[in-house]
């Protein structure tokens, strides 16, 4: 070993690097830490000064698995490229690093700058084939050793877990029983029923946040179990979380089975390179152990699966998932339901128009840009609601009585839950009213400090007692728990008329889904553009099968637009007669406008623009226009319609407004030019290029 170490290795620094995997093992293995510190005095053995001595110790308690958290192994990585070490000592090759890569990172640089490696078996040379050889044989024997360990954890808990008997903290509503393995239903009566109240919720609302809800509006709490400080082991009451729910529906425990491997550990690299684990859930058929009847269940396995179904299609971030879904808020009846006929995917409600009050059913296709298809289903909600609300009150007409009487015991079966939840609170705050009294009447009264303090405690618990059982009393008032029999009556009238019973305000949108969705297993949606109809196929809970037509109504400029027929009628009257004569002829056939109004002038001027049909000519070929007798007289127009007015030459129009058509005879045309020629007033007009032209 002295031979190795060179003058040159002294005159470089000497780095002593310690680690512990953890700190647990920092606070109870102090014998190894000891050790690791003490190669600092086996340094100054073989001639390093102790100002060229540096320890580095930060790194204790963290994990050799990967550098990245590392920083005195990432300082000594560092000097050592720097040709600043000249020994790095440690006990053994696993302090330095548990990994692979790191380690024969280090020996490699080390070879380069001539760095020896001292452990507690002696001095090595990475430069040397020997050395390096042995020193590679150790790194990969400490992976080796950091498996085999593992293994051996893993494969007797696996073991363990095999036969049910690995313990695990226990969720609320689960004891351990004496015998090993053995797991019992919580004995507090009152932790049973709030536990089986949130599985019995979930089936009615359809959701996690329905049985949230439904907790908050009746002002419910939920237990939880304390583990670790003083209260280990004891049941405390609070609110009811989201998560919460979502860990109690999908924890297999409550359904009687033991699982061991639901979770698993996966290792992925970062883009900046760093190596990060997170937990992953495992599916079903992953598990490493699966016991389905290990211990008495608050619900079975099938309900469990069917749970797991109903959380996966309550997730929207999903659209190729074409399930119902839970019920949430809206006017569109059947969100969840409709599944559009050219893609297959489901069809969302998108609200529309001011404020959003117009539904419609978009298939989630088209929101997709890199997918688009025209061909795709949108349409407004209310007029598929309509349709399928309506075959539905035709089909439930027979079972109307039927329908209102289990109405009527749900509603009370729903009130009696909650009044029981609350009987059992108040019995547990009775309980411990009573203990704090016992506890006040077993003090010696002269001890007068802790018979206060008992005392205070039994008046705590009996107002919380009374505060309790107002927040009950005011509860009931305010939700109306009970049912009179003046209620039923109502109840039952009203339910006779089941279209009134959907009709009526006090009617939820959310309430008529959940009745679809007790009818109605889903709905494809057929647009048929040319027919302009939409074709929905029913699919029944029942599996059976029905189709429905839905007219399509026309848009909304095409209902004011003129009908085909009217245009045709106007195109053939205008062959011979004028936009009077033609509203006169429609009014006498009685036909009406897309309004309902009788034609007029200006209508029937509107339809010869709007679809280009020519105005009739009805001048006769010897007849001239005010344009034409000025050119021939080289008058203004306005000499023209002088001469019309006072009756000194004749024509002919077809009503107010319209044209002048003129008869113009020899005799009176040498007239009007004698006139022309022998007046001072009217000025003779130069001939236009268009008479001219039309003279030729």
């Amino acid at each position: 070993m002295i031979s190795k170490i060179q003058a040159h290795h002294r005159q470089k620094m000497a780095y002593v690097y310690l680690r512990q995997s953890t700190m647990a093992q920092v606070y109870h293995h102090q014998e190894s830490t000891q050790r690791q510190y003490a190669l600092k005095d086996r340094a100054l053995e073989l001639g390093w000064m102790p100002d060229q001595i540096r320890v580095l110790d930060a790194d204790l308690g963290l994990s050799g698995t990967q550098m990245n958290q590392r920083q005195d192994f990432k300082t000594l990585v560092a000097d050592v490229s720097l040709e600043k070490v000249g020994a790095v000592f440690a006990l053994e090759a696993s302090r330095l690093s548990r990994s692979c890569s790191d380690w024969h990172r280090l020996l490699e640089i080390c070879s380069l700058t001539g760095t020896l490696m001292v452990d507690a078996d002696g001095c090595y040379d990475p430069a040397d084939f020997n050395d390096q050889l042995l020193l590679g044989l150790k790194g990969t024997m400490s992976q080796a050793e950091l498996h085999f360990l593992r293994g051996r954890l893993q494969g007797g808990k696996r073991n363990k877990a095999q036969r049910g008997e690995l313990r695990f903290p226990l969720p609320v509503g689960f004891v351990y029983g004496q015998e090993p393995g053995s797991v019992l239903l919580d004995p507090d009566v009152e932790v049973q029923h709030t536990v089986r109240r949130v599985f019995e919720l979930f089936r009615q609302t359809g959701s996690a946040y329905g049985v949230v809800r439904y907790f908050l509006q009746h002002h419910l709490s939920f237990p939880r179990r304390a583990y670790g400080g003083v209260w280990n082991g004891k049941i405390l009451w609070g609110s009811l979380q989201h998560g919460r729910v979502l860990g109690l529906l999908s924890n297999p425990c409550y359904a009687g089975a033991y699982v061991y491997g639901r979770r698993r550990s996966v290792k992925s690299i970062s883009t900046d390179g760093v190596v990060q684990s997170k937990v992953q859930q495992q599916p079903i058929d992953s598990w490493l152990v699966l016991i389905q009847t290990h211990h008495p269940g608050y619900i079975g396995w099938d309900e469990y699966l069917e749970n797991q179904q109903m959380l996966a299609q309550n997730q929207t971030n999903q659209p190729e998932h074409c399930s119902s879904g839970a019920v949430r808020e809206g006017r569109a009846l059947l969100q969840g339901l409709l599944v559009c006929g050219h893609c297959g995917r489901r069809l969302s409600p998108r609200y529309t128009g001011h404020g959003g009050i117009h539904p419609v059913y978009e298939c989630t296709r088209r929101q997709t840009d890199t997918h688009y298809s025209a061909a795709c289903v949108r349409l407004s909600a209310d007029l598929i609601d309509q349709a399928v609300c309506q075959r539905i009150l035709e089909i439930l007409q027979p079972e109307q009585i039927q329908i209102a009487l289990r109405a009527v015991q749900e509603l009370e079966r729903r009130s009696q839950a909650i009044d029981q939840q609350w009987r059992m609170r108040m019995e547990r705050l009775e309980y411990q009213a009573q203990i704090a009294q016992r506890r006040y009447e077993e003090v010696d009264p002269s001890n007068r400090l802790v018979a206060a303090t008992l005392e205070q405690r039994w008046n705590e618990a009996l107002q919380a007692k009374a505060n309790a059982q107002d927040e009950f009393d005011r509860h009931r008032q305010q939700q109306g728990l009970e049912l009179t029999e003046e209620q039923k009556g109502q109840l039952l009238a009203l339910a006779k008329d089941l279209p009134q019973l959907w009709k009526s305000p006090s009617t939820s949108a959310q309430d008529r889904k959940r009745m679809l969705r007790l009818l109605l297993k889903d709905v494809t949606v057929e647009r048929l553009h040319a027919q302009r109809k939409a074709l929905l196929h029913l699919r029944w809970q029942g599996g059976a099968v029905e189709d429905l037509n839905v007219n399509i109504p026309l848009p909304a400029p095409d209902k004011v637009r003129y009908p085909q027929p009217i245009v045709d009628r106007v195109r053939s009257l205008a062959r011979s007669l004028s936009d009077m004569q033609i509203a006169a002829a429609l009014k006498a056939e009685g036909l009406l406008s897309a309004k309902g109004k009788t034609f007029t002038v200006s209508m029937v001027k509107w339809i010869r623009f709007r679809h280009a049909i020519p105005a009739p000519s009805l001048k006769q070929p010897e007849e001239l226009t005010v344009a034409q007798v000025a050119d021939r007289f080289r008058v203004r127009p306005g000499v023209v319609y002088y001469w019309i007015e006072r009756g000194h030459l004749p024509a002919r129009r077809l009503g107010p407004g319209s044209a002048y058509w003129i008869t113009l005879a020899d005799e009176k045309e040498a007239a009007l030019a004698a006139w022309v020629a022998n007046s001072n007033r009217i000025k003779p007009q130069p001939i236009r290029t268009s008479a001219v032209s039309g003279a030729i």
